[in-house]
């Protein structure tokens, strides 16, 4: 008698628009697919439509509101009529009528969220910075201990899979995290620091600590692009929309975002002084079209530097299509050093948030790694040149890095899902090589 294919959901705050989010579901999705072929796979996500759409798995919404790309909730649909439009205001308005609609959408969500889960054998939240309160304690933090509520409910197996944590201020975030550990069956960070957080805010349970899914990720790297020379080297710049967030005033993120698009312009420029081409590229289509056309502006409003239109790819592989063509990466996201080194780009960060410094540290090149709110951009594009100088001593270390951690990944991987086993077998008998 055949068994019975297993049937994995995957929980991920992806569908906004974030290329490292869609590259790291790809990754899981494709090592489950090589090592369980005859698995089915859904995905629990924040925009089931996109999702769907990209990854080719069933989808459904992760929460009881959706995103649209940009992390926008769903346009509503005008309506002109006065009444109409006062009923609307009535209904969600006034706090009698609110709380007890919130309670009944949030109680049919649950009922949803248990038959969902009941058809999977194994809940997996995988990605980056999957433990995380910048949404508040009643976003995913709350969102994610409900479904591994739901889950051991039904006696599903839950796991977390190489994720990030931080920040964790709250006590109320701090206590729907460490409970929703508490309850997983197998706990793996992507980093030290994410491991250290959990410990820090009571989690005192067996964990391990391996590199980032999108690491597993399989890239057909150039050749070619990696071994010429040219005489005007291209330097891949990927700006942010940085600040963002409530512990910024409007104010202040406006002046703050002009600041920071000033200082790279400015460093742009003098890299094209010192013969450098440069091409602008983002790896978030929701939010960095709009940040890059700024940059654009600014580039040729103060220094006369025409650049062309910027057109935004939406797949992974485009987007390593199109850094494979660049020589050096400069970027501020976690996931487009993840990119520059899965290509062997000698990448130079500016780092928004300490995950970025960690893996710039993890990676050997600390030195390479600036503060988002305190880089200067002449000083920039002198630590650029000596990039430029250790470019050989780089690579060859950027490439040993990138060999240890497949392997670690690869080892981990063939632990939690071995070739031709039953996945009872496999859950109960979980047992995962720490990392060296």
């Amino acid at each position: 008698m055949q068994r019975a294919p297993t049937k994995i959901a995957l929980l991920h705050h992806t569908g906004g628009g974030n290329l490292g989010d869609q590259a790291s579901v790809d990754a899981v999705i494709g090592n489950i697919k090589r090592r369980w072929p005859g698995s089915v796979i859904g995905l629990l996500s924040m925009n089931p439509s996109e999702t769907a759409r990209i990854h080719g798995v069933p989808s459904y919404p992760l929460r009881t509101y959706t995103w649209e790309l940009g992390y926008l909730p769903p346009a509503r649909k005008s309506n002109s009529a006065s009444k109409l439009h006062f009923m609307r205001w009535l209904t969600t308005r006034t706090p009698i009528l609110r709380l007890p609609r919130a309670i009944s959408r949030e109680v049919a969500f649950l009922i949803a969220a248990l038959r969902i889960v009941r058809h999977f054998d194994l809940l997996i939240v995988s990605g980056g910075g999957q433990l995380t309160g910048k949404s508040g304690p009643w976003g995913f933090p709350y969102s994610i201990l409900l479904w591994f509520l739901m889950a051991k409910f039904a006696g599903r197996r839950c796991m977390f899979l190489n994720v990030g944590a931080g920040p964790l201020t709250d006590p109320l975030t701090k206590f729907f995290v460490t409970r929703t550990l508490y309850a997983a069956d197998y706990v793996s960070f992507r980093d030290k620091p994410s491991q250290a957080l959990a410990r820090n805010i009571g989690f005192a349970g067996e964990s391990q600590v391996f590199p980032d899914n999108v690491y597993s990720l399989e890239v057909c790297t150039p050749t070619v692009v990696g071994s010429r020379k040219l005489e005007q080297p291209i330097v891949g710049i990927s700006p942010l929309a940085y600040p963002s967030g409530s512990i910024f005033s409007a104010h202040e993120q406006m002046t703050t975002y002009a600041e920071v698009i000033s200082k790279f312009a400015i460093f742009a420029s003098a890299l094209t002084r010192r013969s450098y081409s440069i091409s602008l590229f983002g790896t978030d289509f929701g939010e960095d079209p709009a940040t890059i056309e700024d940059l654009r502006t600014t580039l040729r409003d103060r220094h006369n530097i025409a650049t062309p239109p910027y057109e935004s790819v939406k797949l992974v592989e485009q987007l390593l299509h199109q850094m494979s063509a660049m020589d050096y990466i400069v970027t501020c996201r976690f996931h487009a050093v993840v990119f520059a080194h899965l290509l062997n780009k000698p990448v130079l960060a500016i780092s928004p948030h300490p995950k970025v410094t960690d893996l710039m540290s993890a990676l050997g090149l600390s030195k390479y790694c600036v503060d988002i709110q305190t880089f200067d951009p002449n000083v920039l594009a002198d630590t650029l040149e000596a990039l430029v100088r250790e470019r050989d001593a780089i690579k060859d270390n950027m490439a040993a890095n990138l060999a240890s951690f497949k392997s670690l990944l690869k080892g981990q991987l063939d632990d939690l899902f071995p070739a031709n086993m039953n996945h009872a077998t496999t859950f109960e008998n979980m047992s995962v090589r720490r990392e060296k």
